[in-house]
């Protein structure tokens, strides 16, 4: 005869946990939140939409563009306001900002806001965990920017069934370049490479949940120099040349690229390996010299051409994106024009443009020649239209061909699938879940302003 256990002597099952996680800023970030997500599901927690049921609310920062803090203070303002109102009905709350602002501000986030909890750089978010475990036994607010001597990623859990069909994968961190209007050095450290046995093995991991596309990040990503074979050094085309033999894993991107990174071998790639898709982001900045040397940028406009050149000599149909400053201090109408003609010249399937912020702490925020606000407003209209039609004249120039795409998730009719195609752009078919995380043919029929549309070959 069974014995069954008395209801008292049932443990209570564990109440669920939830986390609220808001991501500012970069795909570095994107994949950040994720990672974090998964090393807090080891500890209970499940994420949530309503920041109002949150037992734990994570703001995950970035630091690039003007006020970035400010909007970091005005949400926790909001939290702040919820954390109390949670209290009365006897519900904790942490609140956690995490990521660049919180590197940067460090104790003055905590002095600000009161009702912050943790405090978390970049480097420090696998040891989330254990913060809160700290917290939880009566701790006071916590400050962890120090950059540890251990990886981090060594110490984060097994990837989470993936979200969708293609996925970020954090190759490289930090930079040594020290562009005088950048931050990076001062959040993110110098440059640290993952070693290519753990990236493979990653990658291993996200295919077996689903994925079929990564893009691999890195402020820096083409400086990569992870630990490969017998201890010697690999280069990102190296690291690329591994991971396309996962098998399962269908396409390779990388981002973000500097022009003085470029390699030989990693041009070579993009002829030679037919899981790198051809599409190449990779910043100019400003297409004159003299502002370009003020940057610490290390290239000429003219070196900037020469290697598109090479690119497209090997990839002829390779899709060019960039970012791009205007009213950098001490620019001139001159400059600027500068910058138009090589847009004109290159012709960018797509950019991102912004006008120069002042972050403090960067040499350019104490130089001379500061641009107004209605300068730098101007200039960028201006040029946002050269851009938008380069834009639309690169969509429209794909009206007719066929390509595969990448469905990754429903569109907003029924029936419809949105992907990517090859490079990079949104496609809209008509189509069934089950091609979602499949690669299908799609003959493009129409090109709108930020996505086409399409009919998949076979259901015409």
């Amino acid at each position: 005869m069974t014995a069954h256990p008395r209801p008292s002597d049932v443990e209570p099952a564990p109440e669920t946990k939830r986390v609220f996680i808001k991501t500012f800023g970069c795909q570095m970030n994107v994949y950040d939140s994720e990672r974090m997500s998964e090393a807090l599901a080891a500890e209970g927690y499940v994420e949530t939409a309503d920041v109002a049921e949150a037992d734990l609310a994570i703001l995950n920062t970035c630091h690039i563009r003007e006020k970035a803090a400010e909007k970091v203070y005005s949400d926790l303002g909001r939290l702040r306001d919820l954390k109390s109102l949670r209290a009365k009905s006897g519900k904790e709350t942490f609140i956690t900002v995490a990521g660049c602002v919180a590197q940067a501000e460090g104790d003055e986030i905590v002095r600000r806001a009161p009702a912050v909890d943790l405090v978390l750089g970049p480097q420090n978010y696998h040891r989330l965990p254990e913060f809160l475990s700290r917290l939880r036994g009566g701790e006071a607010a916590l400050v962890e920017t120090a950059f540890p001597d251990e990886d981090k990623f060594k110490a984060l859990p097994a990837r989470s069934p993936a979200k969708s069909a293609s996925a970020f994968l954090t190759v490289q961190e930090g930079c040594d370049k020290f562009c005088t209007f950048c931050v990076v050095p001062y959040t993110r450290g110098m440059e640290f490479s993952r070693p290519v046995a753990a990236l493979v093995e990653e990658a291993r991991a996200l295919v077996a949940r689903g994925v079929r596309e990564v893009t691999l990040l890195g402020q820096n990503v083409n400086g990569y120099h992870g630990e490969g074979a017998e201890g010697h050094a690999t280069t990102l085309a190296g690291l690329i040349r591994q991971l396309a033999s996962v098998d399962g894993l269908q396409r390779i991107r990388y981002t973000t690229s500097h022009p003085r990174d470029m390699t030989d071998d990693l041009i070579a790639a993009h002829a030679e390996e037919e899981k790198l898709m051809p599409y190449l982001h990779l910043p100019f900045q400003s297409g004159s010299d003299r502002v370009l040397a003020a940057m610490n940028r290390k290239h000429t406009a003219d070196d900037y051409l020469r290697l598109i050149e090479r690119v497209r000599a090997v990839r002829p149909d390779i899709a060019m994106s960039t970012d791009i400053i205007v009213g950098f201090p001490g620019e001139t109408d001159a400059d600027f024009e500068a910058t138009v003609d090589l847009v004109k010249t290159v012709g960018f399937a797509y950019a991102y443009s912004f006008k120069y912020s002042a972050r403090p702490g960067t040499p350019a925020s104490s130089m001379d020649g500061q641009v107004s606000e209605a300068v730098k407003r101007e200039r960028l209209e201006r040029l946002q239209a050269v851009l938008e039609d380069g834009h639309r004249q690169f969509n429209v120039a794909t009206v007719g061909k066929t390509m595969p795409v990448l469905f990754e998730k429903a569109g907003r009719q029924d029936g419809q699938l949105v992907g990517r195609s090859p490079y990079l752009q949104l496609v809209q078919a008509d189509a069934g879940p089950e091609f979602i995380g499949e690669i299908v043919d799609v003959e493009v029929r129409a090109a709108g302003a930020n996505s086409l549309s399409g009919v998949i070959r076979g259901s015409m």
